[in-house]
């Protein structure tokens, strides 16, 4: 008979002057238990939070999603490192490429999530951002050009057959036939989200009235230059229907922004992601990049490319990410932590119940906070502590 793993953690509640005991069993909260703060937890008690969810993440600490071959024992290893930084929950993000190249991608996730089930527990939904996106400069990004193809619905059946657990799809609905190609995505039960695109208002709305629900890295992936009015970032902030992922770095969108579109979105319609590649978590320097090419890694964790200083992804995770946002705008950690928890854990097509809480039934998905300093303490991933967790958070450094 298999032993039952079960155990406890405490901290305060963010933003409030009470504590609460969360008690775990096989990898479940099972009790809540609450009172108020005594003087000298009132100064010093860690917060308590649910684990992490980073709803876009293409590779970490020299381990890579898209890695020309595809590996399980690579994802396994990630969620291994992710969980060291306070990410318990995270979405392997496979990034425009051949059919092929794709295939071989979801079948390592698939094989991974079957040989560990922490992996299965960790990774709820895969991410295809792409292939199906705008083939123009600027709002393709780094995506390779000569893979960028229509949005087709075939294609994407041919992906779940794999058995990897496609949860969203990020597409540009700029051709005429786009609205109709997303309708059929969305029925097979995979959420469409909106990026890397070139289309114009009236193509947005078309694609949300037909199913389009989520703005992948909202205020990126889109022309440097747009018209001051009407254009796709005005028509994605002022549709309710769409929940709007934001890449925190500091780097891809200035603070100010970040203000601004948060009290657009709310926090209720707006998540955090990383959008690290493998370089994220690493020492500053130089780096081959799989995607682009020479890349450079700084201090304060911006990304780009050698030759022409562009962005080439992020290299700041999401724990970073959120003292960045915390730092540099007008919410504090409390009203924050939706950001990172609950919001992106609601996005997510196949999320376990509770996901993104703490609540009684909820996993026992749980980090314990430094409330000053934001930095991760402690984690506890499915009931089971995660060791190293100050080594891992340390590398990333502060803002």
């Amino acid at each position: 008979m298999t032993a039952r793993l079960e155990g406890s953690v405490g901290g305060r509640v963010p933003g409030t002057d009470e504590w609460i005991d969360v008690s775990y069993r096989d990898g479940v909260v099972v009790t809540i238990a609450r009172r108020g703060l005594t003087a000298e937890e009132a100064v010093v008690a860690p917060v308590i939070a649910p684990g992490f969810v980073d709803a876009q993440v293409n590779g970490y600490d020299g381990l890579d999603v898209n890695a020309a071959e595809p590996s399980p024992d690579r994802i396994v290893e990630l969620t291994r490192r992710l969980a060291g930084i306070g990410v318990t929950t995270w979405t392997p993000t496979i990034v425009t490429a051949s059919e092929d190249a794709i295939v071989a991608g979801l079948g390592a996730i698939a094989e991974a999530r079957r040989l560990d089930r922490r992996t299965a527990d960790a990774v709820p939904d895969v991410h295809l951002e792409g292939p199906f996106i705008s083939d123009r400069e600027g709002a393709r990004g780094v995506h390779d050009a000569a893979v960028v193809r229509p949005i087709d619905p075939a294609e994407v059946e041919r992906w779940l057959d794999v058995g990897a657990p496609i949860g969203i799809v990020t597409v540009s609905p700029h051709t005429p036939d786009a609205a109709a190609r997303i309708a059929e995505v969305a029925a097979l039960g995979v959420r469409v989200a909106i990026g890397h695109t070139h289309a114009t208002p009236e193509q947005i709305r078309a694609a949300v009235d037909a199913g389009a629900t989520l703005s992948t890295h909202l205020g990126n992936g889109i022309a440097a230059e747009l018209p001051r009015h009407p254009n796709a970032l005005w028509t994605q902030l002022a549709d309710d229907r769409l929940t709007a992922g934001f890449i925190g770095d500091g780097h891809h969108l200035p603070l100010d922004t970040v203000e601004v579109l948060l009290r657009a979105k709310t926090t209720a319609r707006a998540f955090l992601v990383s959008d690290m590649t493998d370089v994220a978590g690493r020492a500053p320097g130089s780096y081959d990049a799989s995607v682009g090419g020479r890349v450079e890694l700084s201090d304060d964790g911006r990304l780009s490319f050698a030759d022409t200083g562009y962005l080439a992804g992020s290299g700041v995770d999401i724990a970073r990410a959120l003292r960045t946002v915390v730092a540099g705008t007008s919410l504090d950690l409390a009203s924050a932590l939706p950001l990172v928890t609950s919001t992106p854990a609601g996005v997510l097509s196949h999320a376990r119940a509770g996901l993104g809480q703490i609540a009684v039934g909820a996993p026992a998905d749980l980090v314990l906070l430094d409330e000053r300093s934001g930095e991760v303490l402690r984690v506890v991933q499915g009931g089971r502590e995660v060791m190293g967790v100050l080594a891992g958070a340390g590398r990333g450094g502060s803002p």
